[in-house]
């Protein structure tokens, strides 16, 4: 049996995934351990959204050399799907699994030889039409939430994108194995107790449904609001998050149900990319400013108080300076309350990299601390407007300098004295004021602790 241990880049799908692998390897007896103690293997899940995500994966690599020169290295996730030959020839890497065997993990750790030196690590790596089949996976013991995937691939042809590449076509658990999955969850004690809140993740949820890798329309029988609905008569779990959802996608029906919801929290991350309908096209979305405009309008006519994310690229190809300018007036208006901002790179086998003019590189910098200032300055705004309302926190064991953390269930990062009898707990709490972090202050914790 062997001790291992595992590093994750990445996405919260990446996370369920992950602890999956493990639990996986655990019940074969073999021992996860922490990356500093010793492992006989090491196991790196890996992105591949941007170039800095590569870059990750060999200085991890060259960490898990330091640790245990003689220890096994193998390669998982989106980066090994994509390029498993670069990969390979990556010193101390000794096995590289792409998309289709990466949960075959458990399997082949009993095959596992350190490669000789000088010697490129053996590839296990199907085309990704092979990737086909659905895995379930959720996190636990990782941090307070846990992460529920259910869904997988993507069938939309975004020009900047490899995930398609990495990852497949569109495929999803069904209603009643989710349901099965969160049951078993509410019923499992983690290191800090009972699971409080489940994040729904996946590449593309809102495409929930296509229980096969075929992408065909006849093969749906469920939706994404059929999930939440029956998510939400699920006992033993305080909190559904939804991660991410294509704008699209997120129609009025699923936006009022989470507006009655007993469960469903008012959080929304809703990707826009760009605030240019003539990025928007080049980029292949399926969508239009005006009705992103449209969906955060719904968004906060039923929850006012609800927190809205956007992801954001900037320096796409064929996005001029106007065309930027667009997009920054177009989210200094809306009612958001963050941003996630990514600056474009260039991609092998992408649309993206054959569309002209490009931006320099000093631009895209520029750009991105323009929108990263604006993020700022939108979560600032959002915390002020939350001052003096009652929430409730989930606290984490995030604890620095005598104070721990926690999210309200719209999202307010909330910070209080530490009482380890709060970890992983509820509590309702009175928002009183920013402080100079940007974190939201609270009273009366233990007060009201003492009432619960």
């Amino acid at each position: 049996m062997k001790k291992v241990a595992f590093y994750t880049l990445g996405c919260k799908l990446n996370f369920s995934e992950t602890s999956t692998l493990a639990r996986l390897m655990e019940e074969q007896g073999h021992e996860r351990v922490e990356f500093t103690e010793q492992p006989d293997v090491f196991i790196i899940n890996t992105c591949s959204v941007t170039d800095n995500a590569d870059k990750k994966c060999r200085k991890i690599v060259r960490e898990a050399q330091k640790v245990n020169p003689d220890g096994f290295v193998a390669i998982v996730g989106c980066y090994a799907q994509l390029k498993p030959a670069e990969i390979s020839e990556i010193p101390g890497v000794d096995a590289v699994l792409g998309a289709a065997e990466k949960f075959r993990l458990h399997e082949l750790i009993g095959t596992f030889e350190k490669t000789a030196v000088n010697q490129p690590a053996v590839i296990y790596n199907s085309p990704i039409s092979e990737a086909i089949d659905y895995h379930a996976s959720y996190s636990l013991n990782d941090r307070t939430r846990t992460f529920l995937k259910v869904q997988d691939g993507c069938d939309y042809p975004c020009a900047y994108c490899t995930i398609p590449l990495a990852r497949g076509k569109s495929r999803s658990d069904t209603v009643a194995n989710v349901v099965r999955a969160a049951r078993e969850i509410a019923g499992r004690t983690g290191t800090n107790g009972a699971v409080k809140e489940i994040v729904l993740t996946g590449v593309n949820i809102g495409d929930f449904g296509i229980t096969n890798a075929t992408g065909a329309d006849g093969q749906r029988t469920e939706t994404f609001l059929d999930l939440i609905k029956a998510l939400d008569e699920v006992d033993g779990i305080e909190r559904f998050r939804i991660s991410s959802i294509e704008p699209n996608l997120l129609t009025d029906e699923i936006i009022s149900f989470v507006a009655q919801s007993k469960r469903f929290v008012p959080h929304f991350h809703v990707p826009l990319q760009s605030g240019s309908n003539k990025v928007l096209g080049l980029m292949r979305r399926r969508y239009k400013r005006e009705l992103y405009a449209e969906r955060v309008a719904r968004i906060k006519e039923l929850m006012p108080h609800a927190c809205i994310g956007v992801d954001v690229i900037v320096g796409h190809p064929g996005e001029t300076a106007d065309a930027f300018l667009e997009t920054y007036q177009f989210l200094n208006e809306l009612p958001i309350s963050y941003l996630h901002v990514f600056t474009y790179s260039e991609r092998p086998n992408t649309t993206a990299i054959a569309i002209k003019p490009t931006v320099p590189g000093h631009v895209r910098a520029e750009r991105s601390k323009m929108l990263h200032i604006l993020s700022d300055k939108k979560r600032r705004a959002f915390y002020d407007a939350q001052v003096g309302r009652e929430a409730t926190v989930l606290f984490e064991e995030d604890i620095a300098d005598g104070l721990m953390q926690g999210f309200t269930e719209n999202y307010v990062r909330v910070v209080a004295k530490y009482d380890p009898l709060l970890i992983n707990e509820i509590m309702p709490v009175l928002l009183t004021g920013v402080n100079a972090d940007g974190l939201v202050e609270v009273s009366e914790v233990e007060t009201v602790y003492e009432k619960h």
